[in-house]
This record gives structure tokens, C-alpha cells and sequence, in this order.
């Protein structure tokens, strides 16, 4: 057992987003080549305070890496080109405050009135 537990550990890195984290985890087939699983967990929580995690996880073999990088590509680009670098899904969540932009005047854009007109 002990033996298979250093096989799982041979190269992991984690990316925390929000809710979600993404696990990256290079693992060795019982042949000892190396394949990746990227594992999505988000936590839940329930309204009692207690909560839960749902992971998703996608094993990823050497010989779809090109393929799958150039649609990754792909598909990243496509989205970032057509709806830009905001993300807009967070105005979906409950604690949501819009930021709102503050105008800073300067006195060109006001127009000069003299007293004596008015």
C-alpha cells in the first residue's frame, strides 16, 4: 500500500479560485507511465453552517495532451475574444456589491458664470 501512496505523490500543484479549487496531479500507471488527473472541488455549504464538497475529477493520458492543449487553447481564446477578460458570472452570487465607478470633476468641465449675470 505504502508503495502506491508514492506513486500518487509524484508531482502536484493546486489553484485556488474562489469556491473552487483545481488539483493537477502527475500519477504513474501500473506500468509506471505517467498520466495527469485535474480534479475540480467546490465547497458547499448548507444553511446550518455544515457543508460539503463535490469533486470532479478528468484523467488525461500522454497520448491526448496535444490534442487536448490545442483545444483548451482553443476554447480559452474563443471565450476571452469574445466576451473579454470580466467575469460577469459574479454578479450571480448571493454577496455581490457592484463596484461603482466614481467621476472625479475638474473645473474644465464646468462652465464660468459671473454673479453679476445672475
Amino acid at each position: 500500500m505504502s508503495e502506491r501512496v508514492e506513486q500518487d505523490e509524484i508531482f502536484s500543484q493546486v489553484l485556488r479560485a474562489g469556491r473552487r479549487t483545481y488539483f493537477f496531479d502527475v500519477r504513474a500507471t501500473k506500468a509506471d507511465d505517467y498520466y495527469l488527473t485535474i480534479t475540480e472541488s467546490k465547497k458547499f455549504t448548507h444553511d446550518d453552517g455544515s457543508f460539503h464538497y463535490q469533486k470532479h475529477k478528468i484523467y488525461l493520458y500522454k497520448e491526448d495532451f496535444t490534442d487536448f492543449k490545442e483545444m483548451l487553447e482553443k476554447a480559452t481564446g474563443y471565450i476571452v475574444k469574445e466576451k473579454g477578460q470580466e467575469v460577469i458570472s459574479e454578479r450571480h452570487q448571493k454577496d455581490y456589491r457592484k463596484e461603482e465607478a466614481v467621476e472625479t470633476a475638474t473645473t474644465e468641465s464646468f462652465t464660468d458664470v459671473s454673479f453679476d449675470d445672475i
